[in-house]
């Protein structure tokens, strides 16, 4: 059975981990990844971040590395219909590009589509501009989204920071440490098996 095809919505200093180590392991089971930023194009490099919890009272920001865009987004806008899931990526790009009323557009594509929603750290900022799209689910996201996800009419659900959550198709986690879980589960909801002999 061919691979699926994923829509991964990130913006400048996105979380670095949060593109590479989820690109690269649904691509090693197949899957096509396409990585976008409004108004860029496949060959566009993004500056990321990378998040860390160091003892102060929020998270440290350090500059990561470029990563490299995939897929122009103007094209990933029009061929919405060949993608089997959407990811949104935590970081920093989730707070201006949910703004952005065609990354809207493309959220309510798979949302009214029921198709499935794979949301990380501050990657839930994007679901929540869209009416509707968290409402009534139980969503996982950086503690300082809670209050967010609870006006957005959804219940915020405090994981570990290694635990990912489904509810129904929507998968989500508390941030970068959980990837794997979240990957895990990801893999899961799309259908794919990965069998040890």
């Amino acid at each position: 059975m061919p691979g699926k095809k994923i829509l991964m919505l990130t913006g400048e200093f996105t979380e670095e981990y949060e593109i590479f180590v989820y690109q690269q392991a649904m691509e090693a089971v197949g899957d096509i990844v396409h990585v976008v930023c409004p108004d860029k194009n496949a060959g566009d490099l993004i500056k990321t971040s990378l998040h860390d919890f160091e003892g102060d009272q929020t998270y440290t920001e350090k500059p990561g590395h470029y990563a490299l865009l995939n897929k122009t987004f103007s094209e990933a806008e029009r061929q919405l219909d060949q993608y089997h899931a959407v990811y949104c990526a935590g970081g920093r790009g989730p707070e201006y590009i949910r703004t952005d009323k065609r990354v809207q557009a493309m959220v309510r594509h798979f949302h009214e589509n029921k198709k499935p929603i794979f949301t990380i750290c501050h990657g839930v900022q994007i679901l929540i501009a869209v009416d509707g799209v968290v409402r009534g689910k139980k969503v996982g996201a950086l503690a300082a989204c809670e209050p967010e996800v609870t006006l957005a009419g959804g219940t915020y659900i405090d994981l570990s920071p290694t635990e990912a959550y489904v509810d129904g198709t929507m998968v989500s986690a508390k941030g970068w440490t959980a990837l794997a879980a979240f990957i895990r589960e990801c893999l899961k909801v799309l259908g794919t098996e990965i069998r040890h002999n």
